[in-house]
């Protein structure tokens, strides 16, 4: 099964990378993997803290995916798959995307600040000619209409 493989953080652009990959498989018979990296220096300290801090970055996850999901089973008839992983984000995407041989596409969401689409984007565009799948990325700031018209394709 080829899965469209999207990022979840905090960031604007992330619902239309969402959008899009979820809207991408659902037109072409595919899965969505939602994956969310936490980073390890969110948990730096005592190691009882750092536990209940993990506990809580997860559970603060998995609402957030809860809301992606929902959309994505109601709307479009998907399940999405959640993977959350610990370390920095390229090195965990990369990791990911080695891990599961049916990931077909990377979907990014660029964010819409002036010239910088983002540090993960920025990143894996400067490697993209050795990357093992595909990157699509999604403008943060292109409209809900444009985005399902061109996901059609």
């Amino acid at each position: 099964m080829r899965k469209f493989l999207v990022v979840l953080d905090d960031s604007r652009e992330c619902l239309n990378a969402m959008r899009f990959a979820a809207l991408r498989a659902a037109r072409t018979g595919g899965e969505v993997q939602i994956l969310s990296i936490v980073r390890p220096e969110e948990f730096q300290g005592w190691i009882g803290v750092g536990d209940v801090m993990r506990a809580e970055a997860r559970e603060r996850i998995e609402v957030h995916f809860e809301v992606f999901a929902k959309w994505m089973r109601d709307r479009q008839g998907l399940n999405p798959e959640l993977v959350i992983r610990e370390g920095e984000p390229v090195e965990e995407i990369l990791a990911q995307i080695d891990a599961d041989p049916e990931i077909a596409v990377l979907v990014l969401g660029a964010g819409s600040d002036g010239n910088n689409p983002g540090p993960i984007v920025t990143q894996l565009v400067r490697n993209s000619g050795s990357l093992p799948v595909p990157i699509t990325i999604v403008p943060g700031e292109m409209n809900r209409d444009r985005l399902e018209t061109i996901s059609r394709g």
